[in-house]
């Protein structure tokens, strides 16, 4: 291999890097919007909840849970999701051998 080659593909993998770099501070970036309006959002309705009937039903629960399950997954997709490794395909593959 030529160190011209060895050169191309090193700014291959730098670039390869530097865009999923990029896509995650996107998409953290992204989450923290989504959650802040959220937050003000549900803080809001709860607001409604207590200057309208403070001591009738909490209905803002619903939109609270139901919304909040929507942030979990965009949580989880942000920052408990790890990429599919080779290492990951190969023990599928080995499995479903078996």
């Amino acid at each position: 291999m030529t160190t011209n080659q060895a050169d191309r593909e090193q700014a291959d993998r730098e670039q390869v890097l530097r865009d999923k770099a990029v896509k995650q501070l996107k998409k953290e970036r992204d989450f923290r919007g989504h959650l802040l309006v959220y937050v003000l959002v549900n803080a809001f309705l709860v607001v409604i909840w207590a200057i309208s009937d403070r001591h009738g039903f909490f209905w803002p629960v619903f939109p609270v849970a139901g919304w909040g399950i929507g942030v979990i997954m965009n949580a989880w997709d942000v920052y408990g999701r790890h990429e599919i490794t080779e290492e990951d395909v190969q023990r599928e593959m080995d499995r479903l051998g078996k």
